[in-house]
């Protein structure tokens, strides 16, 4: 492994995405993706008593699948990365923890996916093992009542809102393998312009991915166009929007291969999810069920994936703090 540039790492043996996994809610299911995922559950409760635990069930089960799917037994696997939105990750902790796996939970908010993926190939790099996993969660009732409100109170939504995705992705990662390859690292810098509405993410969140994206490209000395597709992870329309105009402003055209999976999840004007999706599991799931699916058939050969996070919990908000946002990036290869 070398870092080249500012904040890039190249690794010197490139990692395996050796299968993937996904798990969604009902809304998500009603949407364009549904066939490439492997579970669409028929409520939100997925036969639990709660939100929460519903939600440990989707990283449970969205692991399992993984696990079985990729034929490596689950005492092979040196470590795994998991994060979610709820309060000290507890989907993730009270999800695994019958599995026996070294788990090493993080928090990167929306990022969290490709957090996972990029420390994960930094360990496979360096010696660290042969296999890992990388997985996440989120659940639209319970992100709504630890930060914004509770869905008893039936609060309008503004139109700059976006629908925190059900659903919970996983991915095994192994040392050596045909690919698809994650050959770059680009982690991000917080990126905090003011913003405090919590309703209003995308914009959080949007000067955090094209920083990260534009010190990739001058990073890797590569033009946007080197990639089939750049997709960021949460940003919703709003957000993506703003990416394209501040891209533009930067020198660079991303217009063509450009998109974000907030965008993807949902059909905004028959689901009526505002500016689109958002949720650790939002990036999460439209990877593992239509990029990687996309990418084994090589109907895509180079993409690099964003994932953008709002560092923020309801604490801050309620404090009147900014929403730092945060953008980590994963250059993925045939």
């Amino acid at each position: 492994m070398k870092k080249i540039g500012n904040q890039t790492f190249k690794l010197d043996n490139p990692v395996t995405i050796l299968e993937t996994a996904s798990i969604v809610g009902k809304k998500e299911a009603d949407g364009p993706l549904a066939k490439y995922f492997d579970v669409c559950l028929e409520d939100e409760f997925f036969g639990e008593k709660t939100w929460e635990k519903a939600e440990s069930k989707m990283i449970k089960t969205s692991i399992e699948t993984v696990l079985k799917k990729s034929k490596v037994p689950v005492s092979s696997i040196d470590f795994l990365f998991a994060g979610d939105l709820l309060n000290q990750c507890i989907s993730s902790s009270f999800g695994i923890r019958d599995f026996e796996i070294p788990f090493l939970g993080i928090f990167g908010a929306c990022s969290t996916f490709v957090e996972g993926l990029l420390l994960g190939s930094l360990l496979l790099d360096g010696g660290a093992g042969n296999y890992g996993i990388a997985a996440t969660s989120s659940h639209f009732c319970s992100a709504e009542k630890q930060f914004r409100f509770p869905l008893e109170l039936g609060n309008q939504r503004p139109p700059t809102s976006q629908w925190t995705v059900t659903g919970s992705a996983a991915a095994v990662l192994a040392k050596d393998g045909l690919g698809p390859y994650i050959t770059h690292l680009t982690p991000g810098k917080i990126v905090d312009k003011g913003i405090k509405d919590a309703n209003n993410m995308g914009s959080a969140m949007a000067p955090a991915a094209i920083s990260t994206i534009i010190t990739h490209l001058k990073d890797t000395g590569r033009s946007p166009t080197y990639y089939d597709a750049i997709i960021t992870g949460d940003l919703g329309h709003i957000g993506k929007g703003i990416v394209l105009e501040l891209s533009k402003a930067e020198g660079y055209q991303l217009n063509s291969v450009y998109n974000d999976c907030g965008v993807l999840m949902f059909d905004k004007d028959k689901q009526d999810t505002h500016s689109g999706g958002s949720g650790c599991a939002c990036c999460g799931t439209v990877f593992s069920g239509y990029f990687y699916n996309q990418l084994k058939q090589k109907k895509i050969k180079r993409m690099l994936l964003v994932a953008t996070g709002a560092l923020m919990n309801s604490t801050s908000s309620q404090q009147g703090e900014s929403i730092p946002g945060i953008a980590h990036a994963v250059s993925i290869e045939l």
